[in-house]
């Protein structure tokens, strides 16, 4: 009885390498069918080859999505000084910020805009669901009494940083306070805000 038993446990384990086989070799097929030349590869090749294809996709992919304005989920302050090529002296920021939305968030950032006597040449905004993403971009003229003309941009972007993370700060009170906020346009991509001039 137990022979019976260890043939049919044989068996068994037989047949279910047979059909893990013909799944293996069925998915090989398939990919073979996606590569030109693949019917000349052996299994280690295809694999290799594969495996470049999916590093070159993410690649690709990685790429395309860096000029897109997708809102994520985390809140976040981006400042980066850029030379905008005018050569006339100016200080040039792009500014990244998303949250979650609230009504008065675009006057928010008009106020730190002009407190810090900046001026915004452009602005976009992307909205998912209640969150937002904004970029916006600033000039400054330079400070003929700044002592170091290096320390001048850093010294800026470090107070365009603060004043933008005070903004997420007053958004994470509010939120405490008032229900979540969303919005009418599940995702959409508009410029806002007409330039504006610096104050004195």
């Amino acid at each position: 009885m137990s022979d019976a038993k260890a043939l049919a446990a044989l068996k068994s384990h037989s047949e279910a390498e047979r059909r893990r086989r013909e799944r293996i070799n069925a998915h090989l097929a398939t990919l073979r069918g996606l590569f030109p030349c693949a019917e000349k590869m052996d299994k280690a090749a295809l694999l290799a080859e594969v495996i470049n294809q999916v590093k070159e996709l993410k690649k690709n992919a990685v790429e395309a999505s860096k000029g897109l304005l997708i809102p994520m989920d985390d809140d976040e302050v981006k400042v980066e000084a850029y030379d905008n090529g005018a050569g006339d002296g100016t200080l040039s920021f792009k500014a990244f910020l998303c949250c979650d939305y609230r009504p008065e968030l675009l006057s928010d950032i008009r106020q730190v805009v002009d407190s810090l006597q900046l001026k915004m040449v452009d602005a976009e905004i992307s909205t998912l669901g209640c969150r937002l993403k904004v970029v916006i971009f600033l000039t400054s003229c330079r400070n003929k009494n700044a002592v170091d003309d290096a320390e001048e941009p850093q010294l800026l972007t470090n107070s365009v940083r603060q004043a933008l993370n005070s903004i997420l700060e007053k958004g994470s009170i509010s939120a405490e306070y008032s229900p979540r906020t969303t919005l009418q346009n599940k995702r959409r991509r508009v410029t806002f805000f007409e330039s504006s001039s610096s104050t004195s």
